[in-house]
């Protein structure tokens, strides 16, 4: 990235107190409600369908979903896939998940990409815990794959967005690699200061 698209991406990045205009994505399972009406939203952007930092990521997220609900959060997770590749992957995701193949959600929120996102070593290192190598196995199995596709990107970022009902933003993350972003932990915090 050379330093005119970095000032133009840094341009475009939100911060806390930021207004957010409310949309109405493509999600898997049908249009999503981007801020959700009542309650908080963690919107949370992610790589590629078959990333294996992103899949472990999300399963976090899966398995405390009912934790999230409780404090009033909803999830939507956003990749720049098309929803075919998404499928089988995220299909079963107790949340909403968002294809965002032309990247519009991404440049309107200034998540961009680096080749540092794979340099890091806790990007390596994410996938290949032994609490979470399963994970990526059977995504790997059931015909997903992790690698990208064309119009794909490896060097993606991730970056995470709290936002109150009028889409008001209370919290951002913008991730420096792969696995750079909030934990279950980290957001049910967020949720209960932001309470």
């Amino acid at each position: 990235m050379n330093k005119i698209e970095r000032y133009l991406l840094d341009r475009a990045r939100f911060a806390p107190g930021d207004r957010v205009t409310p949309r109405r994505p493509a999600g898997l399972r049908g249009p999503v409600a981007l801020p959700a009406p009542g309650g908080l939203t963690h919107l949370q952007f992610r790589r590629y369908a078959g990333c294996p930092v992103c899949n472990v990521h999300l399963r976090t997220f899966a398995v405390r979903h009912a934790d999230l609900t409780a404090a009033g959060l909803h999830e939507i997770a956003v990749f720049h896939s098309p929803a075919e590749d998404l499928l089988p992957h995220h299909e079963a995701l107790p949340f909403d998940v968002v294809a965002d193949p032309g990247k519009e959600l991404y440049e309107a929120f200034g998540v961009g990409r680096s080749v540092r996102s794979v340099l890091h070593p806790r990007a390596w290192l994410a996938p290949v815990r032994p609490s979470t190598y399963g994970v990526v196995m059977r995504g790997v199995f059931r015909g997903g794959r992790p690698y990208p596709r064309s119009g794909e990107n490896v060097t993606g970022l991730p970056a995470d967005f709290l936002l109150d009902p009028d889409g008001v933003l209370l919290a951002v993350r913008y991730g420096r690699h792969a696995a750079d972003q909030w934990s279950v932990e980290d957001l049910l915090a967020l949720a209960r200061s932001h309470a």
